[in-house]
């Protein structure tokens, strides 16, 4: 396999080659599969064991009509018939959607599922693309997309709950209020193909509220959910009037005979499908809390079967796939071809515990192997990939690599001692952890704005006044000493220039007992007026005992300039439905999720769950 995976992926029209292809080229066993979405704890053994006994009846005969079929799926889920229409697999359902109800424009968010994108292009329609940003962690803000949809005046408006390939997640009431303010336009789709692998609330469907509005489309998978992605089935739910158009052009037998054969097992196996269910929101935690665990990859929040991560600053996501298939037989889908993304994110599905740890091994040799060629190109001669480097690559995709807020900055960095609890001689090093501080000196430049530029020289090891400058109560936290009041007056005054001018240089130990004595004084003064209104200039430092005096007040730890500059919170994470994410790296720990069992559903007299109520059940 290992010469021909180039070749596989460029043979194809699909983004992977199928598992038949990849099974031919490797003696018949096809690789670990992360790429294709599909359920993998459902059907049970018992049920393959059943479509087994029957393989040659089902592959002799033709089904039942589609009615037939849809008349059984509709008494499973207690959905009306005349609502709800079965295609070969959502594409086909989508092909109909855009051929009959998409008359000139089509609006969806990217990146998405590519068929939103090229099904209604393919036809010569406009299709008007709102970007999700990798800043928002890709999460869909509605009033902005409404807003984007009524600028560009398109008339159908689709959204995929949760969105492929990232996963993102609209509450139910968030969607009712985009389908209430969008009422007027020709068609709006709900795609809620994953819906059943989300456990963000009870009841994030709106399949209910389809079947009573005129424009309205919810599309459902079958092949995902129930693991089963050969079969090609899915269907729509809409009012019988756009239900009955869509149906009314599906050919008689679009349904196979192993489509029939599994609607008509549904019905005795929907607690095992419930739990299928329950099992992949738990590997979901805990495949993305070992994937976090890798340095510089980033996680994004996911309610879908399958989790969007992008890879460290330098790997190239083609690379990544051909080498994990090639080396360690595992496939996964690299993004580089979808609108919206690119090359450095992968999806992957969520599957067991064992194949994740084979994931996270492989991944680790790849990304940072020791040997020559990995895919995250070393640092230099005789480094390798570093903690440290994960964190600048953390930081990068926090901020979407326009560099820490400075609230965040002062909250990351080691805390600094007051200036006045410094020793003599300036620190020997400032802190590095965080690429960017500003070193122990610069604020000294800042203290005195009123010398110009050119007169003051590089930083030089024998800087040693420095810290005894700042050991001056209230000199640390000056804005400015010439926007002190007074100050301007005091520049040519004789007795503060040779401290200007020597500041490169040691200083007399008299200069230095004399500015020690100075600030003792001023010290004790702000003690003594500490319940006191401030006392007017003083004749000889006026400025440094009213900051001292201030300072004392208030401590220097809670400048108030800080908190302010804190980027507000990115639009759009608030309709995630999961709480406690904010604009600061959506890191897998806050993928939101169930650890716990589920409370055992109760009995239904079907056996299995309604499409509207199952989530009730299952949280």
């Amino acid at each position: 396999m290992a010469d021909n995976v180039a070749s596989l992926f460029r043979g194809t029209a699909a983004h992977s080659p199928s598992m038949a292809a990849l099974a031919r080229e490797s003696d018949g066993v096809g690789p670990i599969d992360f790429c294709i979405p599909c359920n993998p704890y459902f059907p049970t053994p018992g049920m393959f064991d059943e479509l087994a006994g029957r393989l040659r009846e089902i592959i002799t005969y033709y089904p039942s009509s589609a009615d037939t079929i849809t008349a059984e799926l509709c008494a499973l889920l207690q959905l009306p018939p005349s609502c709800v229409a079965m295609g070969n697999g959502s594409t086909e359902l989508i092909t109909w959607i855009d051929h009959l109800l998409v008359r000139e424009s089509l609006a969806i968010p990217v990146p998405t599922f590519g068929r939103w994108t090229d099904q209604p292009m393919e036809t010569g329609k406009r299709v008007d693309m709102f970007p999700l940003m990798e800043s928002n962690g890709f999460a869909l803000d509605p009033a902005q997309y409404i807003e984007f949809i009524r600028a560009r005046g398109t008339r159908v408006a689709v959204i995929c709950n949760p969105n492929n390939p990232d996963g993102g997640f609209l509450s139910r009431r968030a969607v009712v209020n985009f389908m209430d303010q969008l009422q007027d336009l020709d068609l709006i789709v709900i795609d809620e193909s994953f819906l059943e692998f989300a456990d963000a609330e009870n009841d994030p469907s709106v399949v209910e509220e389809a079947v009573l509005r005129p424009n309205v489309i919810v599309l459902r998978s079958l092949g995902k959910n129930f693991g089963l992605h050969g079969i090609r089935f899915g269907y729509l739910v809409a009012n019988p009037a756009l239900a009955g158009k869509i149906r009314s052009m599906l050919p008689k037998w679009n349904l196979n005979s192993f489509a029939e054969t599994v609607v008509f097992m549904l019905k005795e196996h929907g607690q095992e499908y419930m739990e299928s269910l329950h099992l992949v929101r738990r590997d979901r935690l805990d495949m993305a809390r070992q994937l976090s665990a890798l340095p510089g990859l980033t996680v994004y929040p996911s309610q879908g079967n399958f989790l969007f991560v992008r890879l460290p600053v330098g790997a190239e996501g083609t690379v990544v796939r051909d080498r994990l298939l090639s080396e360690h037989r595992i496939l996964v889908r690299e993004c580089g071809n979808k609108i919206g993304s690119s090359s450095r994110f992968l999806r992957l599905v969520v599957r067991p515990e064992t194949d994740v740890r084979r994931l996270v091994s492989g991944m680790e040799q790849v990304l940072y192997g020791a040997r020559r060629g990995a895919a995250v190109p070393e640092l230099g001669t005789g480094t390798s990939y570093s903690s440290g480097t994960a964190a600048v690559d953390r930081l990068i995709s926090e901020t979407n690599g326009v560099g820490m807020p400075l609230a965040a900055q002062a909250a990351a960095m080691p805390s600094l001692p007051p200036a006045q609890t410094w020793p003599g001689p300036a620190p020997a090093q400032a802190p590095t952890g965080m690429p960017g501080l500003v070193p122990a000196p610069a604020p000294a430049a800042q203290m005195m704005p009123q010398q110009p530029s050119a007169r003051m020289p590089a930083p030089a090891p024998q800087q040693q006044p420095m810290p005894a400058v700042a050991q001056m109560p209230g000199v640390a936290q000056m804005p400015g000493v010439a926007q002190m009041p007074g100050v301007a007056q005091m520049q040519p005054a004789p007795q503060m220039q040779p401290a200007a001018q020597m500041m490169p240089q040691a200083p007399p130990m008299s200069a230095v007992a004399q500015m020690a004595q100075m600030a003792q004084t001023a010290q004790a003064q702000a003690q003594a007026q500490r319940q006191q209104a401030p006392i007017p200039a003083v004749a000889q430092a006026p400025s440094p005992a009213a900051q001292a005096q201030a300072r004392s007040m208030q401590p220097p730890q809670q400048a108030p300039a800080m908190p302010a500059m804190a980027p507000a919170p990115a639009a759009g994470l608030g309709q995630t439905g999961m709480p406690g994410l904010r604009n600061r790296g959506l890191t897998a720990a806050q993928v939101r999720g169930r650890t716990e069992p589920e409370p055992a559903p109760a009995p239904q007299p079907t056996g299995w769950p309604a499409a509207g109520a199952m989530y009730n059940q299952v949280g």
